[in-house]
């Protein structure tokens, strides 16, 4: 009985002695990270691509935002960065950003809505759509009123939307519409 007790005693200094904690004290501070993935008809009207966004740091000056899209043949066709000091420059004047925990929330907050409903656009572009002065290439806009291939919108900024879709004709995203 009393080897099975100091067998114990031993097995739980093992234990603690095997943390996974850093032995010089200090505390790890890895970035953090959150992903959220969607699948949608993109670049194929049938077939489903990956919508992902990455929101990684913890503090304000090291967070990120990133975007990416993978085609249903596993290919990344689109990413884009967006850095967490850009984003809350261009919404200080009309949100209250002024301390940390604000800004998290605020990065926090673009990233959960970064897969809204209406940000997807099916399709891009309708048939009673014209092209005006916010659409920088015509005949893609042409292109998808065509195709009938889906779209997405996606906020740069507080006054900066951009819309996207695939080019068949040039096998890449491209933007279709930016503005306000």
């Amino acid at each position: 009985m009393k080897l099975n007790i100091f067998l114990i005693i031993i097995g739980l200094l093992y234990l603690t002695g095997c943390s996974s904690e850093p032995k010089d004290g200090s505390s790890q501070s890895q970035a953090k990270e959150e992903l959220k993935s969607v699948t949608k008809p993109f670049s194929d009207i049938e077939k489903l691509d990956t919508f992902k966004v990455v929101l990684s740091g913890d503090k304000p000056k090291n967070m990120r935002l990133k975007f990416s899209i993978i085609s249903y043949k596993g290919q990344e066709i689109y990413t884009q960065h967006f850095e967490a000091k850009t984003l809350i420059d261009q919404y200080k004047q009309t949100v209250d950003l002024k301390n940390e925990d604000k800004q998290v929330a605020f990065m926090k907050k673009e990233f959960d809505m970064f897969f809204d409903d209406e940000n997807f656009l099916e399709p891009a572009v309708t048939e009673t759509e014209h092209a005006d002065q916010f659409v920088p290439d015509k005949a893609f806009f042409a292109e998808l009123k065509q195709s009938g291939l889906n779209g997405f919108m996606y906020q740069m900024g507080q006054e900066n939307k951009v819309y996207i879709a695939w080019s068949r004709a040039q096998n890449k995203v491209k933007i279709y519409y930016k503005c306000c």
